[in-house]
């Protein structure tokens, strides 16, 4: 079989990968030809997958990346992991997959085998893709085989990545799922079937949507124990001492990635067109949309204690990715802090090991190095990721005032002072 994968990004190069470390002869498509040229040079740019193994595969001839469209009439199955963003209206825009669908459509040819693993909202894949596809006189199900799975990728993970992550496989028909998880199970190690398209497209939005909404109750919890004096910290890992009915979750200062800050809005979209409101859903993102602003209020009322002024203090952030260990910057709380923080007049400036240099939403700055000048010349630091690599016993020892957010400086005695979410 000769497969592909439309889209290269933090989703489509890992598939990309397995893909070819399973014998397939595997091509990526994407419209970016930096990343093509990336790829077909064996140099990744994902944190996840290795260039030495990327190389190899290329070098050995099993997988290549293109940005020629016309290849889709020559693969057997192609997986679709192209973007699907919010509007700033909050709605679905799902133009990516749109697009992807008028490329595909008119080359699109018997027996070939379709999924989709762009997050969306319940009814895409039946009611968008299969109805596009056959246009052109072919059948889901008889001529052609399309189906949804959804990603399930969690970066910078150390024990599960993309093999070894169940996967969630619906068709559109009961072959078009049959098809599917034969095609998959060649590529993970477990691959779960689902009765349709529709409740794959469910099972993803359900899960992104409890994480969301257990972050928004403990991030309003962190709300309530600052009003009451309490250390959030500490309410959490004692309540987690108990053998059943608790699952700990942990505030921060926000919600970032491509996912959980995104995928509810998916649903609470779709059942509005059903005339129902998602109101846990819309809750939940009030709170965690708001801590970015909760985060720089501390900041605000610390800086005051020491007789300081927000505007003109210096302040470094350590670490602007969306999570630890990552290089991903999408949707990060902390380029929304750092906005926050410039437009009250503060001098910004962030360390990230992982991103040297930030360009997100107006913000365009370059890392600092992380030393004990840097440290102690600031008026406050303020910890938004916790990265392994980030030395923070020389935070501890070398910083004045500490903004934690993270609970990075558990076990650490300061020199200065440290102020907890």
């Amino acid at each position: 079989m000769r497969v592909g994968v439309i889209g290269l990004g933090y989703v489509g190069l890992p598939l990309l990968v397995e893909l070819g470390r399973s014998g397939f002869n595997a091509v990526g498509i994407d419209v970016d030809s930096r990343k093509v040229e990336s790829i077909n040079c064996g140099v990744s740019y994902i944190d996840d997958v290795a260039t030495d193994e990327l190389k190899r595969l290329v070098d050995g001839g099993t997988l290549s990346a293109t940005t020629d469209w016309d290849v889709i009439g020559e693969l057997d199955a192609i997986s679709i992991c192209v973007p699907t963003p919010l509007r700033k209206t909050k709605d679905p825009d799902i133009s990516f997959i749109v697009a992807t669908a008028e490329q595909i459509a008119p080359r699109l040819r018997q027996g070939q085998l379709i999924i989709l693993e762009s997050t969306t909202y319940p009814g895409t894949t039946e009611e968008l893709l299969q109805p596009d596809f056959e246009k052109t006189g072919l059948r889901a199900g008889k001529d052609f085989f399309l189906a949804f799975s959804p990603e399930r990728v969690d970066p910078g993970n150390a024990h599960f990545n993309t093999r070894n992550t169940p996967k969630i496989v619906g068709g559109c028909t009961p072959e078009c799922g049959r098809r599917a998880v034969e095609y998959y199970s060649k590529i993970f190690d477990t691959v779960v079937p689902v009765s349709s398209a529709r409740c794959a497209e469910m099972v993803k939005l359900l899960e992104n949507t409890f994480r969301s909404v257990n972050i928004g109750l403990v991030n309003e919890m962190a709300l309530m124990c600052d009003k009451l004096n309490l250390n959030v910290w500490e309410v959490i890992e004692a309540a987690a001492t108990k053998p059943f009915g608790f699952m700990p979750f942990y505030p921060g200062p926000g919600l970032g990635g491509h996912c959980i800050p995104i995928d509810p809005h998916y649903l609470s979209w779709k059942l509005k067109a059903l005339n129902y409101t998602a109101r846990f859903i819309e809750l939940a993102s009030e709170i965690n949309s708001h801590m970015p602003e909760f985060v720089v209020d501390k900041i605000f009322r610390s800086l005051n204690e020491d007789k300081k002024s927000i505007n003109g203090s210096r302040i470094l952030m350590i670490g602007v990715a969306y999570k630890a260990n990552v290089n991903d910057v999408r949707e990060s709380p902390a380029v929304d802090i750092i906005a926050l923080l410039e437009k009250l007049g503060a001098e910004v400036s962030y360390c990230d090991p992982h991103v040297p240099h930030l360009v997100e939403h107006g913000v365009d700055m370059r890392s600092v190095e992380l030393t004990a000048d840097a440290l102690s010349a600031a008026d406050a630091v303020v910890i938004t990721t916790q990265h392994a690599q980030t030395d923070f016993d020389l935070i501890a020892k070398s910083a004045r005032l500490i903004i934690d957010t993270r609970n990075a400086m558990k076990n650490l005695v300061p020199a200065g002072r440290i102020v907890s979410l």
